[in-house]
């Protein structure tokens, strides 16, 4: 449920950088560490830009996959479970954990290189209508 929150950060965020124009879109980019869910973020941001500057605006994720980096070896790998293989799951993996270990030495300890990610990357707004030309008399 803390999508609603975020929700709320994305609309202020945009709102306040949107020079009082109408806001037509919005890009945010999440990493996966955040834990948010797209269908989620996307159904309350609906929700929370009603009667605003951003009321129909469109909501574009750009989801970052997370990576990490041993301090010790360097090795990068994705936390995320390994995949299922076609004999069902691999030795020694838990399908549901991800793996925060470095798989390459055993270091216990890492660097986050993406995926903790949570920012509004841009805004596209409607310019203003063109004012009425005056005609000079």
């Amino acid at each position: 449920m803390h999508e609603l929150s975020i929700a709320g950060a994305v609309v202020d965020t945009a709102i306040g950088h949107s020079g009082g124009r109408r806001v037509e879109v919005v890009t945010v980019r999440i990493g996966s560490l955040r834990m948010v869910v797209p269908d989620s973020l996307a159904f309350y941001f609906e929700i929370v830009a009603r009667d605003s500057l951003c009321e129909g605006a469109e909501l574009e994720i750009d989801q970052v996959p997370a990576l990490l980096r041993c301090p010790v070896c360097v090795h990068e790998w994705d936390p995320a479970p390994p995949p299922l293989s076609s004999h069902g799951i691999e030795p020694g993996a838990d399908p549901l954990l991800p793996y925060f270990r470095c798989p390459a030495c055993e270091s216990p300890r890492s660097d986050i290189v993406s995926g903790d990610e949570l920012e509004v990357e841009s805004i596209e707004v409607r310019d203003p209508e063109p004012a009425a030309a005056t005609q000079a008399h």
